[in-house]
């Protein structure tokens, strides 16, 4: 199992450019079962998310051709698509039970299995379940497989989410586009990966408008056109290069970014004490010694993602004095914290807060991914401790950053993988 191997204490500088988001990928690719029409996405990031997806697709039937050397993938669904996505392929990443949406609006009906993903915590499908009821779905979940009908198609319905649920909007969204007559979406998470989704189905034929700033209006079509459509950066991975700047004390310019997605995160970095300059798509990000403590909560979009809070903590452990973080959107996303604690760090954990002591210097040591944000913050310590340290189970970072050894490398970093 490979590994990651980071000699530390080197300030970062340099030019990264941003990949393709992740996040908003997964929905949109999903989202192309909907089409019987030629689709073509670019800036699809080269991940192991995105490969896991498109694995998924090719086993329904979809027909597809990917370059990742050029970030492309074409694929086109023109026979009829099987309507089983098995637990062997959405284990590993609970964006799998996006498929659920879009074969049930094109086909009347789907086994999926439960998701999988990284190991942070309860992931109830039971809102994306309830919801998509409402558009005259009948299901059951027998065996770790949602067996699911909508033998009159589906109808467009009013439906207000109980809670803020990404992948739930996801879900509803894509089904609902498909839908017979208007559905009103509301209490939407509004992510820009979201915002990214309602614009590819836009783009291929839907009718989708926001009427409120958490309310959708989608009109259901029967048939999607002929497109290209490129894919959101993503604003995770700019937020964590940012971060790593700050953390060694570098200087990095970040580009092909819109800052306007990332605005909490640069406000956030700007309130404790990191030089941050925008101009245009660029992030100019200047670390220094004189980091100031704060106090913060994750939630949900325009709020301080949860994607960046192991990352943050990394950073908050070199601030002056003790800061808190409260985790509002998963109840088990502190496991990066025992590894931190490995390293010097004196992090301790209450329920959904963590109480962090600053003035530390990491130290290295060999140490164990436990997620996909968790693996990254692990190396942005390690790039500021003195010395080697071992990064174990890394296949988790292979998830979601694209070329992450190949980018901090070309800054600077001293890091290689192995075996």
């Amino acid at each position: 199992m490979d590994k990651l191997e980071v000699f530390g204490a080197k300030k970062l500088k340099g030019n990264i450019h941003i990949s393709g988001s992740k996040n908003a990928a997964l929905p949109i690719l999903a989202a192309t079962i909907l089409s019987s029409k030629k689709i073509i996405l670019k800036n699809l990031p080269n991940v192991k998310d995105i490969e896991t997806m498109i694995k998924l697709l090719e086993s329904i039937g979809s027909i597809i051709k990917y370059s990742k050397k050029k970030n492309l993938i074409s694929i086109e669904n023109k026979k009829k698509l099987k309507t089983f996505a098995s637990y062997n392929l959405v284990k590993t990443m609970r964006a799998g039970i996006l498929v659920l949406g879009p074969m049930l609006a094109r086909y009347g009906n789907a086994k999926v299995s439960t998701p999988g993903g990284c190991s942070i915590g309860v992931r109830p499908i039971d809102i994306h379940l309830k919801a998509l009821s409402k558009l005259g779905v009948k299901y059951k979940i027998i065996d770790g497989y949602v067996h699911a009908q909508a033998k009159n198609k589906l109808r467009g319905a009013k439906i207000k989410f109980p809670k803020i649920s990404v992948g739930a909007t996801e879900n509803l969204i894509i089904a609902s586009s498909m839908a017979e007559g208007i559905s009103i979406l509301s209490n939407c998470a509004i992510e820009p990966e979201i915002k990214d989704l309602v614009n590819f189905i836009n783009c291929i034929g839907g009718k989708i408008k926001w009427i409120g700033k958490r309310t959708l209006r989608i009109q259901g079509i029967k048939n999607f056109t002929e497109k290209e459509y490129t894919i959101m950066p993503d604003r995770i991975e700019a937020g964590t290069y940012l971060i790593a700047a700050a953390v060694t004390e570098g200087y990095l310019k970040i580009s092909g970014i819109d800052p306007k997605i990332i605005r909490t995160e640069i406000d956030v970095l700007k309130k404790i004490g990191i030089k941050i300059k925008i101009e245009k798509e660029i992030i100019k990000v200047l670390g220094n010694k004189n980091i100031k403590n704060t106090k913060l909560k994750t939630s949900p979009y325009p709020g301080f993602p949860t994607d960046l809070q192991a990352q943050l903590m990394v950073l908050l452990c070199k601030s002056n004095k003790h800061s808190v973080i409260r985790e509002e959107i998963f109840e088990n996303r502190f496991m990066h914290v025992a590894e931190l604690n490995r390293m010097g760090a004196k992090i301790k954990t209450k329920g959904n807060k963590a109480f962090i002591e600053g003035n530390i210097n990491f130290k290295p040591a060999e140490l164990m991914a436990t997620d996909l944000r968790a693996s990254v913050s692990l190396i942005l310590a390690a790039l500021s401790a003195k010395g080697k340290t071992t990064i174990n189970r890394i296949y988790h970072l292979d998830r979601g950053y694209e070329e992450i050894e190949k980018k901090l490398r070309k800054v600077g970093a001293k890091i290689r993988r192995v075996s």
